[in-house]
């Protein structure tokens, strides 16, 4: 059962970090909510690299944010995590390809594949608390904005990108997860010694050294 749970971990931990990649690239993690537009015919969205405008003719039209220096601080640290959440996901999928019991790399022991494969978990779960903690963060500054009254900006809702980057992050948890469970403990093998006590009906004998005039050493009969 552990290979096969191992297999489905790691097939989780790739399908999360397509995922990953999509939500990182996806430029609708927030889009301009209808309530207080005056046209339903135009749409505004924007994601982590560039703000977009659509309208019904199919038009679309993007700009890249020309500073990163001047970009709200959430969002500079939205795209830190969830950079640093690709590069743990790649170096979890090639750790837990390694770590698997039905790849043979040299004379590698099932013990040392079971803790390859234990830290090819934790590596997947460390990519989806990053992406989980990015999105959610995100997704409060956005509700935040939403329900101030104060704010004098436009007022936005959650996008698409963000449900991608949840999704991600519970695959990633789920799989690094199952690749944790499946490394099974593996005690040393422990030398065992046995003892025969034989006995006989005349009860317990005790032999004693024979007497030194019958010869020059003592006999110890066993």
């Amino acid at each position: 059962m552990s290979p096969g749970l191992q297999v489905v971990g790691l097939i989780l931990g790739v399908v999360s970090w397509c995922l990953q990649s999509s939500c990182t690239s996806s430029q609708v993690w927030k889009t301009r909510s209808q309530v207080e537009s005056v046209s339903s015919s135009q749409w505004q969205f924007e994601g982590l690299w560039m703000s977009c405008a659509a309208t019904s003719l199919g038009s679309v039209q993007c700009s890249k944010f020309k500073t990163v220096l001047g970009l709200p601080a959430h969002l500079q640290a939205c795209r830190a995590l969830m950079i640093l959440s690709l590069l743990l996901g790649l170096a979890s999928i090639i750790v837990s390809v390694l770590g698997l019991r039905c790849t043979k790399i040299g004379r590698t022991s099932e013990r040392a594949k079971d803790q390859i494969a234990l830290t090819g978990g934790v590596l997947f779960i460390l990519s989806g608390v990053f992406t989980l903690t990015a999105v959610s963060w995100y997704a409060g500054r956005v509700i935040h904005d939403f329900y101030d009254r104060l704010y004098g900006g436009v007022r936005f809702e959650l996008g698409t990108g963000l449900y991608l980057g949840w999704a991600a992050s519970c695959l990633a948890i789920l799989g690094g997860s199952m690749l944790c469970c499946s490394c099974r403990k593996t005690v040393p093998p422990t030398r065992y010694f046995s003892y025969h006590l034989s006995t006989t009906s005349q009860g317990q004998k005790i032999y004693r050294a024979a007497p030194a005039s019958d010869s020059g050493s003592a006999k110890a009969y066993v």
